[in-house]
């Protein structure tokens, strides 16, 4: 049966050393999965050293498909392969080399592949495979540049220490890899019972065995309440603001009492602060703005006052719409745009400031690298857009018509007072500060960041 070959090449800015670290760290196999893939990692191994086995568990509809690979070849600094015991391919075996180069080193992705079946059906398949592969590692090779970039930015910084609350949500896994991949060592903060390296803690009391943050770099709060995981009842909207300032006050109450408190507090806000504003332009010098979201935000950022007066700096990242197909606001947006039934909302002329959940990562590890910011910062892509650009965006994108409107009084039968605040509100924020700071965006312009992420 005849093999096929693919082979790609990247220039990297780090000796081929730095390189194969970066492939060697925990995280690694996270950073390089495509967001569009349904892949779920179900068991890591033990890195890449020879023998180490990697399952993983893609989601095809209803149907899972189980790929088991194992590392091979592995010598430091200078190659390592992986070869699949089980999985789609008749033969998988994917070569990773790192060879010198007068401006670091040349990362080369060579892969020996069999496609099953007959003759007719390797025929049929081999375009769409070949394109499958190509696109993945388009998004490998830029997710692997960028991210060295990143790290080599801030080498002065050394490796810190660095506590994560809510690390199981969207923004949180995905900032757990990013850092680990740089060297740092990330410390889950959970609720429940976690494995033997989590620290245990209460958002509802300060009553935590707090040698166990002595000494860390940072901390990042992260966990609060979906704001919108259902309708909004008097009930649920308790819940949002109790989940927020509650947590929030508990984790800088605490960080406040420590003999060797950590030099920076990341916490997340939203530019729901702003309130709607038309098109005014919104910077972090900007008023606080009307409404229950506004509300919660400024109560929120409030809550790290312990913090702040124990001298710690304190980051509040106003974030806007999170975009990212593994889940939050996009993943209920684009099924009806997927089947040609997207539109606008209301009038389509209300201002949607939104990041790419990759910035959202790199702005918290901006923000603890970065002396120089504290208090409120925009979150935000430097290029917000109406909800009319936004949705033309996306169906040139997926190559879909957009003609079914959402009118404000069905988006307010659909979702009640939350239409008003999160898909009716206009807030055209801009991230002054991250310009400002030298932060360096991955995705600032909408319809690069949406091919990206859904792998157009």
């Amino acid at each position: 049966m005849p093999s096929a070959k693919f082979k790609q090449s990247l220039t990297l800015p780090v000796t081929p050393e730095e390189a194969f670290a970066w492939h060697e760290r925990p995280g690694a196999l996270d950073r390089l999965i495509p967001p569009w893939e349904k892949v779920a990692i179900e068991s890591r191994g033990q890195g890449i050293r020879n023998g180490s086995q990697v399952i993983l568990k893609n989601s095809l509809g209803p149907f899972g498909l189980r790929w088991l690979a194992e590392h091979r070849n592995y010598r430091y600094g200078h190659h390592f392969s992986d070869v699949q015991l089980a999985g789609p391919f008749s033969k998988w075996e994917h070569w990773h080399r790192f060879q010198p180069h007068p401006d670091g080193c040349v990362l080369v992705d060579e892969i020996e592949y069999q496609i099953p079946g007959g003759a007719v059906s390797r025929r049929l398949l081999k375009p769409f495979v070949e394109r499958k592969i190509a696109r993945m590692f388009d998004f490998r090779h830029q997710t692997t540049l960028a991210d060295i970039r990143t790290h080599a930015a801030h080498q002065e910084k050394g490796q810190l220490q660095i506590a994560i609350s809510g690390s199981h949500g969207l923004v949180g896994s995905e900032l757990l890899p990013l850092l680990t991949t740089g060297g740092h060592s990330a410390i889950r903060l959970v609720r429940n019972t976690g494995t033997s390296q989590d620290l245990l803690w209460d958002p509802h009391t300060t009553e935590f065995e707090t040698a166990g943050l002595e000494g860390f770099d940072a901390v990042v709060h992260l966990a609060g309440e979906n704001i919108a995981a259902g309708r909004w009842n008097r009930s649920r909207k308790d819940h949002i603001l109790t989940s927020r300032v509650e947590g929030t006050r508990t984790i800088s109450t605490i960080l406040s009492q420590l003999k060797q408190p950590p030099k920076v507090l990341v916490t997340a806000s939203a530019v729901g602060f702003y309130g709607s504003r038309g098109d005014t332009i919104l910077d972090e010098t900007s008023s606080p703005g009307d409404g229950f979201l506004a509300n919660v935000a400024k109560q929120w950022e409030e809550a790290t006052r312990p913090a702040r007066e124990a001298g710690i700096r304190t980051v509040h990242l106003r974030f806007g719409m999170i975009l990212s197909p593994k889940g939050g606001a996009l993943v209920k947006i684009l099924p009806p745009f997927r089947w040609a039934a997207g539109g606008i909302v209301g009038t389509g002329r209300q201002y949607w400031s939104w990041v790419a959940l990759d910035d959202a990562a790199g702005m918290i590890l901006h923000a603890i690298m970065n002396d120089s910011l504290h208090g409120p910062v925009n979150a935000v892509s430097p290029q917000p857009v109406t909800n009319l650009e936004f949705t033309q965006t996306l169906g040139h994108v997926l190559k879909r018509p957009t003609l079914l409107p959402m009118p404000s009084a069905l988006a307010r039968l659909a979702v009640g007072e939350m239409a008003d605040e999160l898909l009716l509100a206009s807030a055209r924020a801009t991230p002054a500060k991250l310009l400002n700071a030298g932060y360096h965006f991955r995705h600032p312009q909408l319809q690069e960041a949406l091919r990206g992420m859904l792998g157009r």
